[in-house]
C-alpha cells in the first residue's frame, strides 16, 4: 500500500517520474518490513527461478529491475551478448538513475542474461500498469538503441523487440515508426510518418503535423532527462523523414 501512496504522491507533487520511482522504492521497503519477510539472498541467486527472482528483486529495485530484464531480452536476441551493448546499457542507466545506479544493478542484469527464463509477460504487464504510453514508446526507442549499438539491427532483434512491443501494448503503427528509425529501407521515411509511399502530398503534410504534435519532447519531459533525450531524437527523425520526402517530391 505505502509504495503506491508514496510513489504516486511524490510524482504528483514534484511532476517528476524519477521521484515517483524513489517514493515507490521507499514505500516498498515499508511494506516489506511490515510483512516481516526477508529479501532474497544475493549469494544464492542462481537457485531462484526467473519469475521468483524478478518478484523478489522488484521489491527492492522495481523499475530498474524491469528495464534490466528487457535489456537482457534484446541483448540475447541474436545469440551473442556484445560488449558495446553492455556499455550502452550502463551509459543509459548512469544518465537515467545517477548515483542510484550501482553494481547491484549490473548483477541483476547478469542474472537475467544467464537465465533461460525471463518472466517477460509479468514484467510487461507491470510496465503497462505503471508507465503511460508515451513512456512505453520511449522505452521501445531505448530497446532499439541497444540493438543498434553495434551498428546493425539483426532480424532476430527486430522480432524480439516486436514481441516486447506487443506485450507492452504499443500499437503496431508506433512500433513500425520507431523500427524504421533504426532498421531502414526505401520506404522508411514514409513508415516513420506512419503512411505508405503512395500517400498524396497533402496526406504527407497531415501525417507530419500529427506525428510532430504526438511526439513533441514536452510529452515526456516529466519522465526524466534520458527519456526526453530519446524523444528529441525521435522528433528530429520525424522532421528528417519529412524533409527527405519533401526533397524527393519537390514539396514546398
Amino acid at each position: 500500500m505505502y509504495k503506491w501512496l508514496l510513489g504516486l504522491g511524490l510524482m504528483i507533487l514534484t511532476g517528476k517520474f524519477r521521484f515517483g520511482i524513489i517514493g515507490f522504492a521507499i514505500g516498498s521497503i515499508i511494506d516489506f518490513v511490515s510483512r516481516g519477510t526477508r529479501p532474497v539472498d544475493s549469494g544464492n541467486q542462481e537457485s531462484v527461478s526467473g519469475f521468483d527472482y524478478y518478484r523478489q528483486r522488484a521489491t527492492q529495485y522495481d523499475f530498474p529491475t524491469m528495464l534490466m530484464a528487457l535489456s537482457a531480452v534484446v541483448m540475447k536476441a541474436d545469440g551473442t551478448v556484445k560488449r558495446v551493448e553492455l556499455d550502452y546499457v550502463k551509459s543509459f542507466f548512469n544518465a537515467q538513475f545517477g548515483n542510484q545506479f550501482t553494481t547491484q544493478h549490473l548483477q541483476v542484469l547478469k542474472h537475467f542474461l544467464d537465465s533461460g527464463n525471463i518472466p517477460v509477460n509479468e514484467i510487461c504487464a507491470d510496465i503497462r500498469q505503471r508507465l503511460p504510453i508515451e513512456g512505453r514508446v520511449q522505452l521501445l526507442h531505448y530497446l532499439f538503441s541497444i540493438a543498434k549499438s553495434d551498428g546493425h539491427v539483426d532480424d532476430s532483434e527486430v522480432r524480439s523487440i516486436q514481441e516486447l512491443a506487443n506485450k507492452l501494448g504499443i500499437p503496431a503503427l508506433e512500433f513500425d515508426s520507431i523500427k524504421n528509425m533504426f532498421y531502414r529501407n526505401a520506404e522508411s521515411d514514409y513508415k516513420i510518418l506512419g503512411i505508405e509511399a503512395t500517400a498524396s502530398d497533402d496526406e504527407v503534410k497531415k501525417a507530419y503535423r500529427k506525428m510532430a504534435i504526438a511526439y513533441h519532447p514536452d510529452k515526456v519531459a516529466q519522465l526524466g532527462p534520458e527519456y526526453e533525450k530519446g524523444a528529441k531524437e525521435k522528433f528530429q527523425q520525424i522532421q528528417d523523414a519529412y524533409e527527405n520526402i519533401k526533397k524527393k517530391r519537390g514539396i514546398k
